[in-house]
């Protein structure tokens, strides 16, 4: 594989999984899926691929094919400049789902980038991910190749837990809709494999990454995001107006109107998603409690893009739905505005503008807020703020000092802080001058981007934490082009000679094969014995026969998760046991043998006890694999678990063609392997079981026995293409 060399600069793979992502008319609001980390990302994206020092971006998502959503969220590839694209993988199906529910998917998507980097034939430089469920994502790839990792995580479990409990959401409601401690547990792994945790302040580490256990100082750096200066651009610049911009202004004022009784008064202006946490409620209350500001002011609440209350999900349906009875409640019919609909990309940015043409005020008034990219926004506008006094705001408007934090649980904090801005003209127009140039000090994407590329080159330069990460075998089976997998006993163990001889073979071979057993053994002890018999460690273990992998990294196992999150599906181990419990011609293996996933027994040669034990299953309705091998071991594991199922996942993760694996075996729980479309070997000393498959195609039975039998395999295939003298001297 080509290691990035010629590169010009670096290649950076930006990875955001939940939401809807495309290259423009961004659909924020949509859901709570669709936020401003989405904005963020592709704001990111498109200013990192516009640096000379960047040779490629692409922004990793999933892919989506569902008729409830635009076509263009099921693009493979979405070019949107010469070095930026949006590559969409698929996982879970393709219907559009929200993120809670893409936990039990995301080693697919693992699976998917890995096969992705592959196909590619280069590393990226540095992975970079954005929330939790793409953290998990990254954590896998950096263990595998070593890739610098980088995280954002625009908010956290642990302080999301702390608010819903304090808002009196029961724990166990919170585990079912959020699967909280999941998440939590995922972000503790992420603050340890992350070589940078960027944030947006000070706060965020402090009050928030400080609740974990993980938590390094030394691996954060805050580095604020930037607004987009040519589209927020301030509101007194846009005179004389272009025709464009007269008919956007004709377009929103219509939309107001449809509301407003006296549109010429000074306007209330919030932009958000229909969230809990957005606190729209107490804006309305605020509002709606005082009338010296109705008579002052018009309200326009902006909360996301809606065709259907009905069909939106509960979250989203409750806020709308209490935003229409307190507007009701009120009577606030002629002085608040709730359109359906709004542009992002070119309608927020004339609001904001509208607002400081009324010498009106932007309001951020949200429960808990990680940020504020909308403070940000309205700053770049010329719209003074009113925002809450927790999280990102306070570093916002410490730098910018373009409005008043208040505290929201009081909804007269935040009317009085609105009269204050409105009444006082001077202090109005300090505050939007305070915005429009304290934006261009502190929030542009191209200081950001300038920040964010030192500490790349700094990464890229020190390279990964071998202590960490288990880099040589994913590389290697990254470069590796053929596999050759074999059973321990009885096939590579048992002739000292032919296994020294098989040795050299595999050493001559380098890279480009990888190695790999498949055995009835638990990990520990194939280690051991191959330790014992001098055999080079393998790149891969399959063990269990076939109910677990792992992977090796300088001696020491590491576990698949991805294959377990394969295999656990339908899978009933207590139903089984006692399901078999009354079979008196089986009998329970000692308890080291049993795993996880495999429950073992030792039972006589007798197919009519296999087929009762099979029919038993069935009747109970119980998908599994009955595996039967040496005339006295039976295993029954779950029905997406064998060897053969192991390696064929693992040709499909390393992107490694049937045709180039060879797999070697002797025995009955060898048997699923041999077949298909694998280059099959069985050697000479093979048992019974096996003899069914003799003229089969594909399967060589080898005139040798043990590695002998392996050697003449990969002679009869002429697997490794080597010159017979040197190869088998």
């Amino acid at each position: 594989m080509n290691k990035n060399e010629g590169k010009k600069g670096l290649n950076i793979q930006l990875y955001s999984i939940h939401g809807l992502i495309r290259g423009s008319d961004l659909e924020l609001g949509r859901d709570a899926d669709t936020g401003g980390q989405i904005k963020y990302v592709l704001e990111l994206a498109q200013t990192l691929s516009k640096n000379p020092r960047v040779e490629k971006v692409e922004l990793v998502t999933r892919q989506i094919k569902d008729k409830n959503v635009s076509s263009d969220y099921s693009v493979a590839k979405e070019k949107i400049n010469d070095k930026f694209s949006i590559i969409r993988l698929r996982c879970g199906g393709g219907k559009y789902i929200r993120k809670e529910l893409l936990w039990d998917h995301l080693e697919e998507f693992v699976d998917k980038s890995i096969k992705y980097i592959k196909n590619k034939g280069i590393l990226p430089d540095i992975i970079h991910s954005h929330y939790a469920d793409a953290g998990f994502v990254c954590t896998e790839l950096t263990q595998f190749f070593g890739i610098p990792f980088v995280h954002t995580g625009h908010s956290l479990g642990r302080d999301k837990k702390r608010k819903l409990l304090s808002d009196g959401m029961e724990i166990k409601e919170i585990e079912k809709r959020l699967k909280i401690s999941h998440r939590i547990n995922v972000e503790e792994e992420i603050i340890y494999f992350a070589n940078r945790i960027v944030t947006s302040t000070n706060q965020e580490i402090q009050n928030q990454y400080g609740d974990y256990d993980n938590t390094a100082p030394e691996k954060f750096r805050v580095i604020p995001p930037g607004v987009d200066l040519e589209r927020f651009y301030p509101y007194n610049s846009r005179i004389p107006l272009d025709e464009e911009t007269a008919k956007l202004l004709q377009t929103i004022s219509s939309q107001l109107l449809r509301f407003f009784v006296r549109i010429e008064k000074p306007l209330i202006l919030t932009v958000c998603r229909p969230d809990k946490r957005k606190n729209i409620t107490g804006l309305i209350k605020a509002f709606g409690e005082d009338e010296e500001l109705q008579e002052m002011a018009n309200l326009a609440i902006f909360a996301g893009i809606r065709e259907d209350i009905q069909e939106m999900s509960d979250n989203e349906r409750e806020v709308l739905t209490d935003i229409l009875l307190l507007m009701d409640k009120y009577n606030l019919y002629g002085k608040m505005a709730i359109p359906k609909k709004h542009n992002t990309q070119t309608e927020v940015p004339e609001l904001y503008r509208i607002a400081a043409d009324t010498g009106g005020v932007f309001t951020n008034v949200a429960l808990t807020e990680p940020f504020g990219l909308t403070l940000i926004e309205a700053a770049a506008s010329g719209v003074p703020v009113v925002a809450t006094d927790d999280g990102g705001p306070r570093d916002i408007l410490g730098n910018c000092k373009n409005g008043i934090l208040v505290d929201v649980a009081g909804t007269k904090n935040i009317s009085e802080a609105i009269k204050k801005i409105i009444y006082d003209a001077k202090l109005w127009q300090q505050f939007s001058e305070n915005g429009m140039s304290n934006v261009k000090k502190h929030y542009t994407w191209k200081a950001h981007v300038e920040a964010y590329l030192e500490e790349a080159d700094g990464l890229v330069k020190q390279g990964q934490d071998n202590a960490k990460v288990f880099a040589p075998v994913g590389r290697k089976l990254l470069d590796a082009e053929k596999l050759i997998v074999s059973d321990i006993d009885h096939t590579l163990i048992g002739d000292d000679e032919a296994l020294e001889e098989f040795i050299a073979i595999l050493k001559q071979a380098g890279s480009k094969v990888g190695f790999a057993v498949a055995t009835g053994r638990t990990d520990d002890s194939a280690f051991s014995v191959l330790k014992e018999y001098g055999v080079p460690y393998p790149d891969i273990i399959i063990s269990s026969v076939g109910a677990e992998i792992y992977y090796n990294y300088r001696g020491k196992l590491i576990y698949s998760t991805g294959w377990e999150a394969h295999i656990k599906h339908q899978w009933h181990r207590e139903k089984i046991k006692k399901l078999l419990a009354g079979f008196k011609l089986l009998e329970y293996q000692e308890e080291k043998n049993q795993r996880k996933y495999k429950i073992s027994y030792y039972t006589s040669e007798n197919p009519e006890n296999i087929k009762k034990i099979k029919e038993t299953l069935v009747k109970n309705r119980i998908k599994a694999n009955v595996i039967f091998s040496h005339g006295q071991y039976l295993d029954i594991l779950p029905y997406r678990a064998s060897k053969g199922k192991a390696i064929r996942y693992l040709a499909y993760r390393w992107n490694i063609i049937h045709e180039s694996i060879l797999v070697a075996g002797d025995s009955g729980n060898d048997r699923e392997m041999l077949k298909g479309d694998l280059l099959g070997v069985v050697v000479a000393n093979y048992s019974s079981e096996l003899e069914s498959l003799k003229g089969q195609s594909r399967i060589y039975f080898a005139k040798k026995e043990y590695a002998g039998g392996i050697i003449d395999g990969i002679n009869h295939y002429n697997f490794l293409k080597l010159e017979k003298e040197k190869a088998f001297e």
